[in-house]
């Protein structure tokens, strides 16, 4: 979703979640992720990492970027749109 459209007490189902359409939605369920609650106090390196080796590839590092806005967002941060996350993702991780 457009994360200037999330209402974060409207936020039931992944879809509801800033940045997240269908397909991130089927690949987070794929790890065990399946409501946005299930987000609260992870660690988006670990899901990320998690993702890869559940599909046998390495995802894009953009994913993880998202990964980190939904993480944030469910933690209480502000909605922000995924690439808000890119510089602090080349900062803190190499992948």
């Amino acid at each position: 979703m457009n994360p200037q459209k999330v209402v974060r007490k409207r936020t039931k189902k992944l879809t509801d979640l800033p940045n997240i359409g269908k397909s991130l939605a089927k690949d987070l369920e794929r790890i065990g992720i399946d409501t946005p609650k299930k987000l609260e106090g992870k660690d988006p390196y670990k899901l990320y990492k998690k993702l890869c080796e559940e599909t046998g590839m390495r995802q894009d590092p953009c994913v993880l970027d998202v990964l980190m806005s939904i993480t944030d967002f469910m933690d209480g941060g502000e909605p922000k749109v995924w690439w808000a996350f890119t510089a602090e993702r080349k900062e803190k991780y190499k992948i």
